[in-house]
């Protein structure tokens, strides 16, 4: 039973960082989902897929796997990189493309 503890990404569809401050574990799935034959959907029997426990930093993630005994894989986050970006840059005088219609 492996667990992975990572920090969540921003989602894509929105443009603020709601629940991406805290670490997730959860557990990796210990068998592939199976198809329905009748409907089509997928099923599982694994219960532990449907655990997610948040923390408030990574340290304390690492002591509840640790003392509960969960085999962990820690996933540090990316720092995305920031494009400061004004609307004046594109009338500047010093633009490296000139601006046209």
């Amino acid at each position: 039973m492996l667990a992975r503890i990572y920090r969540p990404a921003k989602n894509a569809m929105q443009s603020g960082k709601a629940k991406t401050k805290d670490w997730l574990l959860e557990f990796a799935p210990a068998t592939a989902r199976a198809s329905d034959p009748l409907m089509g959907w997928t099923q599982t029997t694994d219960t532990d897929g449907q655990v997610r426990l948040a923390f408030e930093t990574s340290e304390e993630a690492v002591a509840y796997a640790q003392k509960h005994g969960i085999a962990f894989q820690m996933t540090e986050p990316k720092i995305p990189k920031r494009i400061l970006k004004a609307y004046a840059d594109n009338f500047a005088y010093g633009r490296k493309q000139p601006w046209t219609h």
